[in-house]
């Protein structure tokens, strides 16, 4: 009876094949890095929002990202209107006046109402603004309620461990019932209201200072 070949894959090649796989699952992702130290917390409804969108609300996980000192902080909202724009802030305080504040990025809602958002930067017990030194500063939206200032004010360092979460126009907020109070939380100046903050803990410091 005739033998049967048997195909061989020589050595060499699954030896290459197997160290490529190796160096594949190596390579570091930083939006899916390692997440096992992970903070959750909640995104609560404004006062002045609350009439308007009393189901508004969102959830926030801050982790640590493998081999950087950055964090990954994931914004998952719901309960806004639908195909909206929002402005998402690093802030000093969740309430008014809010204090020192950082425009951190964009939101913008679904057909339901929902979003998400991923922003990767320093979102820890280190997270602060300061300014040693009042210095000139750029005057770019002048034809604005709230016009560029042309000078910083100097202050010491300042820990923002809170969020905010602001309507990207106040036109957009009226016309879904909401007060048409114009804010300085956007790009241009032309904000409308707070529509979700974060709570103060117990130490009242805000939800990034528990992030280590």
């Amino acid at each position: 009876m005739e033998e049967k070949k048997v195909s061989r894959i020589p050595y060499f090649y699954l030896s290459t094949v197997m160290i490529f796989t190796m160096l594949l699952g190596s390579i570091p992702n930083q939006a899916s890095a390692a997440r096992s130290h992970g903070f959750t917390f909640p995104l609560v409804v404004s006062a002045g929002a609350a009439s308007c969108l009393p189901n508004a609300s969102g959830t926030v996980n801050v982790t640590n990202i493998r081999g950087t000192d950055n964090q990954l902080m994931q914004v998952s909202v719901s309960g806004l209107p639908r195909n909206t724009g929002f402005d998402f802030f690093v802030i000093q305080d969740p309430v008014a006046p809010f204090g020192l504040s950082w425009y951190q990025g964009d939101i913008q809602t679904n057909r339901h109402g929902k979003a998400s958002a991923e922003f990767i930067g320093k979102f820890n017990i280190e997270t602060f603004i300061v300014a040693p030194g009042a210095t000139s500063a750029p005057v770019v939206f002048t034809d604005t309620p709230f016009p560029d200032d042309s000078t910083n004010p100097a202050t010491g360092p300042v820990h923002t461990y809170h969020l905010g979460l602001w309507f990207n126009s106040f036109q957009e907020a009226a016309a879904v019932g909401c007060p048409d109070t114009v804010t300085p939380f956007s790009g241009e100046h032309t904000a409308g209201i707070q529509v979700l903050h974060t709570l103060s803990d117990e130490f009242g410091f805000g939800p990034l200072a528990h992030v280590k």
